[in-house]
């Protein structure tokens, strides 16, 4: 599957519309972002039942300041619309796959059951 492009129209529906989401935050300008957009590429060609999407920080600045971009590139990893991984750098194609791997391996049920609990001590703070 090819990456589609990530912005604040299609933001929302990507996230919670798809099980799996890799969000790679990069510049046209960014000579490290460059570097690893090959890599992203064929990753989103192996893993055909993860939606990959690029944000361009310069055109999509409000999207990249809703996520506290600092450093590009940056990697957010989404499921079932829980953001599970958000961490600055380039990785090499052995590095992606683990972390792939390891998203994969996170057991949903567990993180929803923690983001509810979170919610409800809020509610009660509040």
């Amino acid at each position: 599957m090819a990456t589609v492009e990530l912005t604040a129209n299609n933001l929302e529906t990507t996230i919670h519309e798809n099980n799996f989401v890799i969000i790679d935050f990069w510049a046209e300008w960014c000579g490290p972002c460059k570097a690893f957009g090959p890599t992203f590429e064929q990753s989103s060609e192996k893993n055909a039942d993860i939606v990959f999407a690029k944000c361009d920080t310069e055109s999509q600045q409000e999207v990249a300041g809703a996520f506290g971009i600092r450093s590009i590139p940056t990697l957010a990893i989404f499921r079932e619309g829980v953001l599970i991984y958000l961490e600055p750098g380039a990785l090499p194609p052995a590095a992606l796959d683990d972390i792939i791997e390891q998203a994969r391996k996170v057991d949903m049920e567990d993180v929803h059951k923690k983001v509810a609990e979170k919610q409800s001590e809020q509610q009660d703070v509040h």
